[in-house]
This record gives C-alpha cells, structure tokens and sequence, in this order.
C-alpha cells in the first residue's frame, strides 16, 4: 500500500482535530461547567415530544423539517424560505464554506473563536487570516482592515465565544458600510437568547442590509438539547437554496425535529433559562468581585475567569469537588478558565472553591 499522506489533500494533513472533551459516562454526579450547557435541562414538553416519537425511529424524518422550519418562522415573522436547518450550527457553517470557496480564498476569523469555524474552512482547502480580539472584543474595524480582493467569507460569533462579548448595532453599520459585495458573512448567535444588551443588533437587522448574510442559531445552549444536535440559518431564500443543494439528505434526525418543535411552545422554560442564567451571572459577578478575581463582563451563559499563573492548580481544586470548567490555553488564553452559569448551587460550588484558593494562596 502507497503512504496515505500521498493521497489525502495536503490541507486536511494539517488540519487540527475539534477537542472531543472527555467521556463522561459513569460520572454523572459531576457538575459540567464546562460546555455552556443549559444547566436545567431540556423543556419537558421536549422529553414528551422525544418520548412519543420513539415508536417512529425506524422511519426517515421530513428530509426539509417542514414543521419546524414553519414554526421558526412563524416565531421570526419570516416565511420557511429563509431558513436551513443543520446538525448543530456546524453544518451551516460547513455549508457556508462549501458553497462559496473553492480552494485558495481567504477566510476572516476573529481569534480567539468558537474552534470549528477554522476546521470547515481549511477543510475546503481555503486559507483561514486570524483578527486579533481588542480587550476581548471583537473591532470589526480591525476585520474590515484585513480584507482584501481574495476574502470570500467572513465568520463572527456574536456574543462571542470563549469571551461573551458583543459588538453593537453601531459597530455593525459601520462595518456593512465599508463591507465589499463579493463576501459572505456568517454571524453566529449560538447564545443570541442569553443577550440583555439593547444595542444587541437582532438578525432582522441583518436581512434588511445589502450584504450577503447567514444568521445561525442553535438549539444546543439555550433550548438544552445539545446532544440531538439541531441548528438553523437565517438567510436571504436565494442563499438558503443554494445551500440546500449542498446539503446531506436526512441530516437533521426526528427526535430532533419533534423536540425542537415542542421546545419553542415552552415559555415557562424559556422564561425560567433566562432567569437563572441572569440570576446565576450577577451572583458569579459579586462574588468574584468580592474575592479580587477578574473576570470579562459576558452576554451569554459563561464567564471568562482569570486565574493566573496558577489556572492548572485551579482547575485540579474544582475537579477535586467534582467541578469541571474549561480550561482556555487552546484557545490561547492560558490564564484563564471558562465557568458555564449553572445551577445556584453549582456556582456556589464554584465560589467556594476559588474563596478556598485565594486564600491559600
């Protein structure tokens, strides 16, 4: 047999694997503040939903999501046109890649970002330019600075991920003025619905701009089914069918469908994610503030957290209290741990935790 580095394309032999995390099965008693999970679980009427469509698992699911796609717009006040459903939002970003580069294109990244964007890209063979962060944000008018004829596609994530800043309606305007036709901007709201901010710029803002722009959002955070895998793009209809050709038949399963449908009747649930996620993020913020921690002020479910020099010693006393976070080191922000809102006992745990370590230290 020849080397199979011979044969697979040179740009997927240098292509990092997503960091796949540990297994977590046998250690449920764990607290996970480490995925930005939603700490109460899925809407029940989700469970009810998943539980009723067991029966039907050996059939294919509605390959375009009829029912949901027309929920979704019912809620967005937009018609089912506008929008591509994914397994998880990184099949909308795979998609975003898959239709606009060919190989050899420059893609605009914030940095640091949500890891995947960077894998779709180069796995298409196109070559990913990094935009530094300023103080944590992302300055659209450093992204605006960096493109050049060859940038075909450029991905924000919006509050953004591992850092829960924002950029502003303001911010956004200036950017679309400035912004050439030939790119394609993909702005991911995975934690859109965690967003207090009023100058937060909503996807209508988006659709009503002269640009081409995919808007995705996720079931995974807010919504609490991360591990049935749903997301959704939010686009001009002739973008979205462009996409629908390049996209796997069946991608989204049944469960999925159903459960996502039944998630969107449940106000109480969403009322009460959004309570809990405000409450829990104003109680992280006093105490950390009372223990001289610094933390970056976040619009999501998760609070950026500096350790220092001793981030590792920090993370090994939580895990010791059967707490896990995220360290930031791959993300280049060695410094730091990354703390998921969870339960009100959870962040308790948590305080205690680093109230112990200051201490000692």
């Amino acid at each position: 047999m020849s080397d199979l580095k011979t044969i697979v394309a040179q740009y997927i032999l240098t292509l990092p694997p997503y960091p796949k995390g540990r297994d977590w099965r046998g250690e449920e008693d764990l607290v996970r503040l480490s995925a930005n999970e939603n700490p109460l679980g899925p809407s029940p009427k989700a469970l009810d939903a998943i539980t009723s469509g067991l029966k039907d698992i050996n059939r294919y699911p509605d390959g375009a999501g009829r029912g949901l796609k027309e929920k979704l717009a019912r809620r967005l006040k937009l018609s089912s046109d506008h929008i591509i459903l994914g397994n998880g939002s990184n099949e909308i970003f795979e998609l975003a890649a898959r239709i606009v580069l060919q190989g050899g294109e420059k893609v605009l990244l914030p940095e640091p970002t949500f890891a995947y964007y960077r894998i779709a890209v180069q796995a298409q063979g196109a070559r990913c330019v990094a935009v530094p962060l300023r103080e944590f944000k992302i300055d659209l008018s450093m992204v605006i600075d960096k493109v050049t004829a060859k940038t075909r596609l450029i991905f924000l994530c919006n509050p953004n991920n591992p850092t829960g800043t924002i950029f502003n309606r303001s911010d956004l305007d200036d950017f679309f003025a400035q912004l050439p036709s030939q790119v394609l901007v993909v702005v991911d709201e995975a934690y859109g619905e965690y967003v207090t901010a009023p100058d937060y710029p909503r996807f209508q803002e988006y659709l009503q701009s002269e640009r081409w722009i995919i808007v995705t959002k996720t079931f995974s955070k807010f919504y609490g089914l991360a591990g049935l895998r749903l997301g959704y793009g939010i686009a001009n209809p002739e973008l979205i069918a462009y996409m629908e050709r390049a996209r796997q038949p069946f991608s989204v399963n049944l469960l999925a469908q159903m459960a996502a449908e039944a998630a969107l009747e449940d106000e109480e649930h969403r009322a009460k994610t959004a309570r809990t996620n405000e409450t829990g993020k104003q109680y992280l913020y006093e105490e950390l503030t009372r223990l001289g921690i610094s933390f970056v002020p976040s619009e999501a479910n998760f609070i950026l957290v500096r350790c220092g020099t001793q981030t590792s010693q920090v993370m090994e006393r939580l895990m010791q209290e059967g707490i896990v976070v995220r360290g930031m080191a791959g993300y280049g922000l060695k410094e730091y741990i990354r703390v998921t809102i969870g339960l009100p006992e959870e962040n308790k745990g948590v305080i205690e935790v680093l109230d112990q370590w200051k201490k000692s230290s």
